[in-house]
């Protein structure tokens, strides 16, 4: 009998053989995230791990949905809008040219015991041996950087870690509640920040992002077979803090730093708790008074420190500032630092940091997790020079002028360069002010005077990394002009001269 032909047809053989190679795919993305899971056994729970297709965020999958991780109240994690509120819009941030392959992982920090600490780590299949590790700023999440940070890095194949200083965000109460701050003065509702709670203290912020270091060298170990060979940290605000308390404390685990508008922290001044203050006390007369610039509320407000004012109305910068930073911060600060004072009884306006020492431990409190200056390698600062929130010369200024007083290199030294970075005695430091930048970025589209801040750390971030790994001279201190770049030979060295240019 005739047996009858099975031998399958060419493309039945090609569907066979791209439906194998499919399950083999499939079987080595399980593993990936298999292994990195394994990796890091009991340190992570409640972990997610995919094999994504794009780890930028043109891949809508790459930052979640505020509000999903199940059993939170609204606001208590929000990365949508995290990640909006340190870069600029759409059109105005850098272009994502490539799509990155490679594993993304999200979890819950197991050992944290209030158990809001998470991590973020993704990691491109071409990667360059490199990691960047990112700060939060605000109470944001670990998505904070996404657009900041982790669409520019990861196109250059560096893994990337994130994390939340160990703290959600918010979540709405009432004025009953004596943990709760107002949105600000006009404003009905009242949130309770997480960051106020119990085992909350901001010392914590520098732990976690020291941590978060020492998970992703795990996770790149596990899934490159080798841990990272230069590890760097990238912040804004309070992500800035984190940076500069990273490359003062843990010099084993960061090559370098790149601080955008951090947060100066100092038990002597300027603190946020001496500055605010006049800021929330004299804005009101100000309105009133017809937003004079001569007025002396506004005179009042600029000694303090803040920037002039910019605009009219409730878009000014500083109206900007009032009805979304000013009061809410004091207050979410002060609750933290000096519990003991009657935040609205008293009046935040009226806050007297000086005046509660002899009766409070605000001043032990910021100590404990105060900026020093003593850094341990090199770390640049980018700032701006019409930041309303952190004031340039009570923030950026005031760190640079602890580096110097605790010895960080400020001039140009060849011998100097030319050592190998760990064995740098006195790394390097810069301060690169961008004249008219601000803290919020998106306030340039409402106030163009401004300018954006973004592209100059970013290139800050580039230098920094030519000069760790390659020993290239960083630029000098400088001014950056409206519309120009960081110089080699800059035609502002050191401080901008006027805070606001036209």
């Amino acid at each position: 009998m005739k047996r009858p032909n099975i031998t399958p047809s060419l493309p039945a053989v090609r569907c066979l053989s791209a439906l194998i190679m499919l399950l083999g795919a499939g079987a080595a993305q399980a593993d990936r995230c298999a292994s990195l899971i394994q990796a890091f056994g009991s340190q992570l729970a409640d972990v997610s791990c995919v094999d994504s297709a794009d780890l930028t965020t043109a891949n809508p999958a790459t930052t979640p949905a505020n509000n999903s991780l199940p059993g939170l109240p609204p606001f208590a994690f929000t990365p949508q809008t995290d990640r909006a509120t340190i870069a600029p819009d759409a059109a105005n941030r850098p272009p994502i040219t490539a799509v990155v392959p490679g594993v993304q992982l999200n979890a819950r920090i197991a050992s944290d015991p209030t158990g809001q600490a998470r991590f973020l780590l993704r990691l491109p299949a071409k990667w360059n041996g490199r990691l960047v590790v990112a700060g939060a700023s605000g109470t944001r999440s670990e998505f904070n950087g996404d657009f900041a940070w982790s669409d520019y890095v990861v196109q250059k194949g560096y893994a990337y870690a994130s994390q939340n200083k160990g703290v959600l965000n918010l979540k709405f109460s009432d004025a009953s509640d004596p943990l709760a701050c107002r949105l600000n003065p006009t404003s009905p509702l009242w949130v309770q920040f997480y960051d106020n709670g119990p085992g909350q203290e901001f010392t914590r912020w520098r732990d976690y992002m020291v941590l978060a270091s020492k998970l992703a060298h795990k996770g790149a170990a596990a899934n490159y077979g080798k841990a990272p060979r230069y590890t760097y940290a990238v912040g804004t605000s309070n992500g800035a803090y984190q940076v500069r308390r990273a490359v003062e404390s843990a010099p084993e685990w960061f090559d370098g730093g790149v601080d955008w508008e951090g947060t100066f922290v100092d038990e002597n001044a300027p603190n946020l708790l001496t500055d605010l203050p006049a800021a929330v006390l004299n804005f009101p007369d100000y309105v009133a008074g017809g937003m004079s610039s001569t007025s002396t509320a506004a005179k009042n407000i600029r000694g303090a420190g803040y920037p002039p004012d910019l605009g009219t109305g409730v878009t000014s910068l500083w109206s900007m500032n009032s009805a979304s930073f000013w009061e809410v911060t004091l207050c979410q600060w002060q609750k933290r630092l000096d519990p003991s004072y009657d935040t609205y009884g008293s009046g935040p306006e009226n806050y007297n940091y000086f005046a509660r020492l002899p009766v409070s431990n605000a001043d032990d409190n910021v100590a404990d997790f105060a900026t020093t200056g003593r850094i341990q390698r090199p770390l640049i600062t980018v700032a701006g020079t019409m930041d309303a929130l952190l004031p340039i010369d009570h923030h950026a200024r005031a760190y640079a002028r602890k580096v110097a007083e605790n010895g960080g290199e400020r001039i140009d030294d060849d011998d100097h360069r030319r050592r190998h970075h760990h064995h740098d005695r006195n790394p390097a430091y810069r301060l690169y002010e961008v004249q008219n930048g601000n803290h919020i970025e998106t306030y340039k589209l409402t106030l163009p005077q401004l300018e954006f801040i973004q592209p100059h750390a970013q290139r800050a971030f580039d230098l920094l990394v030519s000069h760790v790994e390659h020993g290239k001279a960083l630029p000098p201190d400088q001014c950056i002009a409206r519309g120009a770049a960081i110089a080699d030979a800059p035609t502002q060295p050191g401080h901008c001269a006027e805070l606001l240019a036209p």
